[in-house]
């Protein structure tokens, strides 16, 4: 073998050996009556300190999504991986469905994502996984629904999380502030109407669910979040909203608007700094990353 082509095996083996792994898990819900899968990125020291315990981050996809996304459209496939081995952190791609909303559902039996998160999927991976299981080592965000489910989750259960994120959230589900467009009409009667039921014959619902409501529990929580929004995205003013609630009742938080759209780029920029601000949530609260 040439003395080069030796080289790069050697570093290519090398680079293997360092690398995150994916595991994918099936975790079932008895609430559902359904198994769905996750994926479970472990960081390459894993497999080596096998006595110590890993913080996990939560990482949700977003709506038409599903469990996989994180790993699979990105445009850099290597991105969770790295996260991962930076911050000596598992990171969790959970089952959603496409419009969950990661709540339990007031008119369909069979989406009860609340209790699925919360119940049935934590414990699930703090079995089958050296896990910190604490709320200090546990953190949790997502994009556009799955932002919407991180800060919704968090703020019900602050016991569970140590801090929460969000990314181009989707943060309110009422629409009794804003005229709907025909298209929007039609969107929420297709996709909403089938989870949530009608807005019309039960508004209040839809308001006390809304996170863009939640504001003052998270000030009682008192939990680290970051949210941020690209500039061109259509769900900036909600986000926009969020951030001045957040202001206005002096609810310590981390926003950014950052240049970009409703997009995989995007998410893919905006990932690391949450991930960053999480690093920094967990060396506050003690917790000790394996080296």
């Amino acid at each position: 073998m040439r003395p080069f082509l030796f080289l790069a095996c050697l570093l290519l083996a090398a680079s293997s050996a360092r690398a995150a792994r994916v595991d994918t898990l099936n975790i079932p819900s008895a609430a559902m009556h359904k198994t769905y899968r996750a994926n479970v990125v472990l960081p390459a020291s894993y497999a080596k300190n096998k006595k110590a315990n890993y913080p996990v981050l939560y990482l949700l996809h977003g709506a038409y999504g599903h469990f996989d996304n994180w790993l699979t459209k990105t445009p850099d496939k290597q991105l969770l991986h790295r996260l991962a081995d930076q911050y000596n952190l598992i990171i969790v791609n959970p089952e959603g469905e496409t419009f969950s909303f990661y709540l339990d559902s007031p008119v369909k039996a069979d989406s009860q994502f609340e209790t699925y998160l919360t119940k049935e999927v934590i414990p699930a991976i703090d079995q089958a996984y050296r896990t910190v299981r604490d709320r200090k080592g546990r953190l949790i965000t997502g994009l556009s629904m799955g932002g919407f489910g991180a800060m919704y989750l968090s703020a019900r259960h602050p016991d569970l999380y140590g801090a929460a994120g969000s990314m181009s959230g989707a943060l309110e589900l009422s629409s009794a502030n804003r005229k709907l467009t025909p298209d929007e009409l039609a969107w929420r009667t297709k996709n909403l109407l089938p989870i949530m039921g009608s807005e019309e014959q039960n508004p209040a619902f839809f308001k006390a669910n809304s996170v863009v409501n939640m504001v003052d529990q998270m000030q009682q929580n008192g939990l680290p979040l970051i949210f941020d929004c690209g500039v061109d995205d259509g769900l900036i003013d909600i986000n926009r909203e969020m951030h001045r609630r957040l202001v206005y009742n002096h609810t310590p938080h981390d926003y950014t608007e950052r240049p970009g759209a409703h997009t995989w780029e995007y998410w893919q920029t905006a990932l690391p700094y949450q991930v960053q601000f999480f690093g920094q949530v967990l060396k506050a609260n003690g917790v000790a990353v394996p080296l």
